[in-house]
């Protein structure tokens, strides 16, 4: 068994703060694997059910970020479980909004909710980094991430949503890059043409689909589809040489 824990702040005025993004990747996960109905327990909200062949308990603290590791401290001692069995989904001011990575062990870069765990677990648990971009002051960053996504971050924020879902088996199954892969193919899907995608966080969702289109628009702006003029003076020249020299000089 393995615990997937989501961080973010209880409450309807967080829900779709940019600090409560672990929380929105368990949701969607839970809606499209079929997970049963949020319960009560460890000072959390829990569900329970497979991803694959693996079995997932997907916990939201609901202790506020700052004392996360409340919950998921009692959650992995009932059910004797260790530091290699968790995965922390968690919002990222590092990456830029849509970009995502999986890391294991380190620090907590000064997030609260890792903090948390880091204190009642230790470091040693597997984070999945999920890019929100960085306000540009420190001092901006806590009016920042209590703030709801603006209506622009809707479509990547969707797709990097729909992404971690499909490849949340793989990441179950401990292999990162099937996991990789899937958020990529939602994320920045493959080009026309070209049958591959952009690694995983590379782009925000929805970017190599924004450049496909501007591409195509200056293109078609420096080259015009032929019309039928065009396509008339593009015939073969079926005159003769002397032919030609002579209309040299009409």
């Amino acid at each position: 068994m393995q615990i997937f824990a989501g961080l973010g702040n209880p409450g309807g005025q967080y829900a779709r703060n940019r600090h409560n993004i672990g929380f929105m990747a368990l949701d969607r996960i839970a809606e499209d694997h079929g997970f049963g109905p949020w319960k009560a327990k460890f000072q959390a909200e829990m569900t329970e059910g497979r991803l694959g062949g693996e079995k997932v308990l997907l916990l939201k603290p609901m202790t506020y970020m700052n004392r996360s590791g409340q919950a998921v401290g009692e959650a992995l001692r009932f059910y004797k479980l260790g530091r290699e069995d968790l995965t922390v989904f968690h919002d990222e001011l590092d990456l830029a909004p849509g970009k995502l990575k999986v890391k294991s062990g380190g620090g907590h870069a000064g997030h609260n909710g890792l903090r948390s765990i880091h204190g009642h677990v230790g470091d040693a648990y597997a984070r999945v980094r999920l890019g929100i971009g960085h306000p540009g002051r420190k001092e901006l960053v806590a009016g920042y991430v209590l703030h709801d996504f603006a209506k622009a971050d809707e479509d990547w924020l969707d797709d990097l949503l729909r992404g971690i879902s499909d490849g949340a088996p793989g990441l179950a199954a401990g292999d990162v890059s099937r996991f990789l892969n899937a958020v990529a193919l939602r994320v920045s899907p493959p080009r026309s043409g070209t049958g591959t995608a952009k690694p995983a966080g590379e782009k925000g969702a929805g970017g190599a689909k924004a450049d496909d289109r501007k591409a195509n628009d200056r293109k078609a702006a420096i080259n015009p589809a032929p019309g039928p003029e065009a396509e008339e003076a593009a015939e073969p020249d079926t005159r003769s040489a002397l032919q030609k020299l002579a209309d040299r000089f009409r």
